[in-house]
């Protein structure tokens, strides 16, 4: 077990903050996490955050997939003091955290969010992942099935997408693993690109828009200046920021904010 300091680290917080769809509270403050082919659980307890794994995964896997050598409080002490709107929602959302999130897995992801909630998007990655994701145990005995590859998914029929809850998203899905499979866009080889030039590549998978591919930019490629608009991010922007998000000031960690916001306006309708 590891255990590190719990600032600007909150495991609810991050769970409910729409960027990663295989993580939930599975009993009082624990929460367990599938991911980078692996499973972890994880409690809160006061101001420290439990890794229940050995050192050796934690330092592997678990440092860099949570971006722990990123200073969160710098972020929101950056934050313009004459900006009431914003200063709010970075303290309400002060323990959110970009993920380091495998590009393929938050490629699929994605194309499933669209016109969506996080609870049906959840309930719909766990289908696809117990249908076609490898089954796997850990040294504990916990069973899981890891995200499905390419190749599996580009062998589903529509009718078994479709079954899995996918609806319409059930053609991009597939077509856009096809494409994955055959090669027509080399997901590794967006780690070199700028966010440009990735959204660019991206954008020629079925079912991949500018949201989708501004998402899979911050949550899968780390790219902070991404700054996906949805929903709740056009109406904040349109009642507080008509003239449009002053991204230029917040250079580097644009997306940092756009996560504030969205939680904060999440948090708010969902009252």
């Amino acid at each position: 077990m590891i255990k590190i300091p719990a600032k600007n680290f909150s495991l609810s917080q991050i769970c409910e903050s729409g960027q990663c769809f295989r993580m939930r509270q599975i009993d009082g403050g624990r929460y367990g996490l599938a991911a980078r082919d692996r499973y972890l659980e994880l409690s809160q307890e006061g101001e420290e955050i439990l890794f229940h794994c050995p050192e050796e995964e934690y330092e592997l896997v678990w440092r860099q997939y949570f971006d722990l050598s990123t200073d969160y409080g710098a972020f929101i002490a950056s934050v313009d003091a004459g900006d009431a709107y914003l200063k709010a929602a970075a303290a309400y959302g002060s323990g959110i955290r970009i993920l380091r999130q495998d590009v393929w897995e938050t490629l699929i992801s994605f194309i499933v969010s669209q016109q969506n909630h996080i609870k049906r998007i959840r309930k719909c990655i766990d289908l696809l992942c117990l249908r076609y994701g490898e089954e796997r145990e850990t040294g504990e005995g916990v069973r899981y099935h890891g995200f499905p590859s390419p190749r599996r998914l580009s062998l589903a029929s529509l009718e078994e997408l479709y079954e899995c809850n996918l609806g319409y998203r059930s053609r991009y899905v597939r077509e856009t693993a096809r494409s994955i499979a055959a090669g027509e866009v080399d997901l590794e080889g967006l780690g070199a690109l700028n966010r440009e030039e990735a959204a660019a590549e991206l954008k020629k998978l079925c079912g991949v828009g500018e949201k989708v591919a501004d998402c899979i930019c911050l949550f899968g490629l780390h790219h902070m200046d991404a700054f996906p608009k949805d929903t709740h991010i056009n109406r904040v922007l349109c009642e507080r920021y008509p003239s449009g998000f002053p991204s230029e000031r917040y250079a580097g960690c644009a997306g940092v904010m756009q996560q504030y916001i969205f939680y904060y306006d999440l948090s708010w309708s969902r009252a």
